[in-house]
């Protein structure tokens, strides 16, 4: 999955739920989004594998729901 792909369905569904979704810092390897009050850190490679995006969905649970990207 692209990260661009990443980024843009978890502001969707942030927006939706009526949560925020920002860009707190940019680090040398990876960008740190804030989605509420939890750090979601997202990798600068063009192309995640299947297993990091999950492991990235995952973290936005606390916010966003059990499961809510399936």
């Amino acid at each position: 999955m692209k990260r661009r792909e990443i980024v843009k369905r978890i502001a969707a569904v942030a927006k939706a739920s009526g949560v925020t979704w920002e860009v707190q810092r940019e680090g040398a390897n990876h960008t740190v989004y804030r989605l509420g009050a939890t750090m979601i850190p997202v990798p600068r490679h063009v192309e995640i594998g299947p297993g990091l995006s999950e492991d990235i969905f995952e973290q936005c649970e606390p916010e966003l729901g059990e499961r809510w990207w399936k």
